[in-house]
């Protein structure tokens, strides 16, 4: 079955910098666009970034453009959110997403905190 394991998650001062990982599996990674979603308390999950299946194209929520980079290495079956100039809005838990034919995947999550 699809499993999504998110990692690198922690708490981080303003301005600072983590690279979330994403490891897949049960399913053939490299065909599929991946996603980075958010959802801070009282919030509605959001949609961070998108990375097609070949790596070639990326969309970014305009909050975090400039500051994230989506990434994926298909040999590895992982995609990346490298998070750089981190404010406090950008606290909330962080969850990788893939859309399968099996359906919707989430993996369980990892939070991020900004805080000084």
């Amino acid at each position: 079955q699809v499993q999504l394991v998110e990692s690198g998650g922690g708490l981080v001062q303003p301005g600072g910098s983590l690279r979330l990982s994403c490891a897949a599996s049960g399913f053939t990674f490299s065909s599929y666009a991946m996603s980075w979603y958010r959802q801070a308390p009282g919030k509605e999950r959001e949609l961070v970034a998108l990375i097609t299946s070949t790596g070639v194209n990326t969309r970014y929520t305009d909050s975090v453009k400039g500051r994230f980079t989506i990434s994926r290495d298909n040999a590895k079956n992982t995609v990346y959110l490298q998070m750089n100039s981190l404010k406090p809005e950008d606290t909330a838990m962080y969850y990788c997403k893939a859309t399968t034919p099996s359906g919707i995947n989430w993996g369980q999550g990892t939070q991020v905190t900004v805080s000084s």
